[in-house]
């Protein structure tokens, strides 16, 4: 728990000093003020009667006092198989915007709103939304009363629809509500745009980066609310972390009414700090000023990683020419009790785990996340994947929300120096030639936006050819062997034969894993487990994944691998291995309370922090006299002690920090476990009990004996 503490202190520190240096630098955007706008909502949710008369008769009351962020399903989501609320809710929250407010620019910037919006002030229609996941701005202050109490509604719709992604819940739930940030964001007339997609309004980009120099693009979008052209100045410039000044450019203009207007600024670097991973994430900053008179009116600052990345077929992934190791984890957002409505501190907890477990990339699933998450993924070093909901169906009504929400990613993320590519889709295809040719407009829409990116398409059959598969820059594929397929060891032909028989592929493993249900137990195990079945033991999610990091990690083929998953999450559709509404292939349980096994397998061979780990801590009531040990050690070979007997016949396991000792037999009754080790003149022990009394009939021979006579 310390160093978790510890880390979590660290990201507050960064984040203060990130501020601490705008505010030295001047650098705060005084001119555009962005509020908080999460307080005094009020919620009221459906269903609503289809009579207009009696939705007005009920509209004053049983309003529920609430605050942002805010998601109706945080309970029925998460613990009875498809017993949940979809469909429509509303919140509304009154306001009083002062006199002094009046002839500036008033926007309402939501960051994620599930999945449908609509939003109101004092009942003019200001602004709709399709999507759960990428932010949306309303300009508001055409409908304002100055001085005057307003109110604002907002109507949610998180029921399943053909044309807007995902179509459905079967992979995730989607949750309903304001479950995100909103702002309160004032501009003079003339601004940075704010309504481009709730972007930035600021693109920058980079070309020929090395050690020597960096030519880097800052493009500036500008509008003009007034009537007729103003005239202004743009200043853009490049600060280091520490706050000095690198590079400054200025030029005047006068900016029409007509329509936005771009303006860019080119610079080269010499001898550039690069962004350099988790080994050094160096971030400057880039600050684009719009002056009137010689005073600021608007303001915006960005980060800027310096880096280049490569992803190269059959070679491995490379930072700025270094080969980079892709140990990655996926993530999706939602936690127990709390649905997907959280604060920075949850993000910063899941964090801090990815971090400690040693991962350098995260994919993160399926569907754009938290800003603040990216954001932290820049100056934490992770390298990351995003990507839109675009996943396991198609109605061939969802064509246009699919751009709509990749052009929102792309354009609200360009700057996070941590994205590395732009993911389509996930094990989506029929129709065939339907889904090819949406897939291709995608890749061909993220290139117009963002040439400099991959792009990526996931599939989960294993059809390298299939015409779906081909039309991304780099092409995932998700294979569970063992779970969903084969056997555990089938890992190994299959990425021998891809290796000879398509060396082109740029080819990432973009889930991997299997289920695992804590309170299930046993250390009697095959090659494979039927995923149907309600017994999903913790020590089959370990053996798969100490077999399959073996070969991953010796195959460089696989240019980047993504276990599945990083936490357990709410699946309301399913009903598997004896849990409702939950997918348990996470390496940390749903309420982040408990480390499985695999977590300590894969921090042992990714971290450089220390590790000497005894598995089956919670495989308590031994079934067998004889049985084996294993050990994860980072730090070098363990002693380990049986009762305070040393044991003897120690050999290695799949990878340098896997430790076994074969047929040890146990005593009757309970059994110690210790493992020993010193390092750097420091002792490292790790102590667990075991019970055994006698042979006995184990709690998954029920479920083979139901596996052989249904033929499964």
């Amino acid at each position: 728990m310390t160093m978790k503490t510890d880390f979590i202190k660290k990201c507050m520190l960064l984040s203060v000093v990130w501020l601490a240096c705008l505010g030295d630098l001047g650098l705060k955007a005084e001119a555009r003020e962005v509020t908080s706008f999460n307080a005094g909502w009020e919620f009221k949710k459906g269903p609503f009667a289809a009579d207009a008369m009696q939705v007005a008769a009920k509209w004053n009351t049983d309003w529920e006092k609430v605050t942002v962020p805010h998601t109706w399903n945080a309970d029925d989501m998460q613990k009875k198989t498809n017993s949940f609320y979809a469909g429509v809710a509303y919140y509304r929250k009154r306001h009083v915007f002062p006199q002094s407010l009046e002839g500036k620019r008033i926007f309402l910037r939501f960051e994620g709103v599930g999945a449908c919006a609509e939003v109101y002030v004092n009942g003019y229609l200001v602004g709709t939304h399709k999507g759960a996941y990428s932010a949306f701005v309303c300009e508001i202050g055409a409908q304002v009363k100055y001085g005057e109490e307003n109110e604002i509604v907002v109507k949610a719709d998180n029921a399943a629809r053909p044309d807007v992604i995902p179509t459905n819940h079967n992979l995730f739930g989607v949750y309903g509500g304001i479950y995100r940030p909103v702002w309160l964001v004032v501009t003079e007339p003339c601004n940075i745009v704010v309504n481009d997609c709730a972007s930035p309004g600021v693109y920058i980009t980079q070309k020929n980066v090395s050690k020597k120099s960096a030519e880097v693009s800052v493009k500036v979008k500008l509008d003009n609310a007034t009537l007729a052209p103003v005239p202004l100045e743009l200043e853009n410039a490049i600060y280091t972390r520490e706050g000095r000044l690198v590079k400054t450019h200025r030029q005047s203009f006068d900016l029409t009414p007509q329509g936005v207007q771009s303006y860019v600024s080119h610079f080269k670097i010499s001898n550039p700090h690069l962004w350099q991973g988790r080994e050094d994430p160096y971030l400057y900053k880039v600050v684009s000023r719009l002056k009137q008179d010689g005073q600021v009116i608007d303001e915006v600052v960005q980060p800027l990683g310096l880096r280049k990345y490569e992803a190269i077929a059959g070679k491995g992934f490379f930072l700025n020419g270094k080969k980079y190791p892709m140990y990655g984890v996926t993530r999706h957002q939602d936690w127990w009790g709390l649905g997907s409505a959280l604060t920075n501190k949850e993000h910063d907890f899941d964090l801090a785990q990815i971090m400690e477990v040693g991962a350098t990339t995260v994919r993160f699933a399926h569907y754009q996340q938290s800003d603040y998450i990216y954001s932290r993924c820049d100056t934490l070093g992770l390298v990351i994947w995003a990507e839109i909901p675009f996943v396991n169906r198609v109605t061939g009504q969802e064509w246009d929300n699919v751009h709509q929400q990749m052009r929102e990613l792309i354009r609200q993320s360009f700057n996070h120096p941590s994205i590395y590519v732009w993911g389509i889709h996930n094990e989506v295809y029929h129709p065939h030639g339907y889904t090819a040719a949406l897939t291709q407009s995608v890749h061909d829409l993220c290139k117009l936006e963002d040439p400099d990116r991959y792009t990526v398409a996931v599939n989960g059959y294993g059809h390298v050819e299939h015409p779906v598969n081909e039309n991304t820059d780099i092409q995932g594929m998700n294979r569970y062997f063992g779970w969903y397929e084969k056997k555990i060891q089938d890992i190994k032909p299959w990425v021998e034969k891809m290796e000879k028989e398509y060396p082109w592929q740029r080819l990432m493993l973009t889930e991997y894993g299997a289920d695992a249900n804590i309170e299930h137990q046993t250390e009697i195990l095959g090659d494979a487990l039927n995923w149907g079945s309600d017994f999903y033991p913790e020590t089959f999610q370990t053996k798969t994944h100490e077999y399959q990091w073996s070969i991953i990690a010796r195959h460089p083929y696989i240019l980047a691998s993504y276990l599945w998953n990083m936490f357990d999450f709410a699946v309301p559709l399913w009903k598997r291995g004896g849990v409702d509404a939950r997918n348990m292939k996470g390496l940390i349980t749903f309420d982040r309370k408990t480390r499985k096994d695999s977590f300590y397998w894969y921090k042992a061979n990714w971290s450089k922090e220390p590790v000497l780990y005894l598995t089956q801590r919670r495989n308590t009531e031994r079934e067998r006299k004889e049985t084996s040990v294993t050990v994860y050690s980072n730090l070098g070979t363990p002693r380990v002690y049986l009762n305070g007997q040393e044991l003897e016949g120690i050999r290695k396991g799949y990878t340098d920090v896997h430790y076994v000792f074969d047929k040890v037999t146990l005593a009757e009754g309970r059994n110690v476990l210790k493992a020993i080790i010193t390092f750097d003149g420091k002792e490292y022990t790790d102590e667990i009990v075991w019970n055994y009394n006698g042979d006995r009939v184990r709690q998954a021979d029920s479920y083979e004996h139901k596996k052989e006579h249904a033929g499964w």
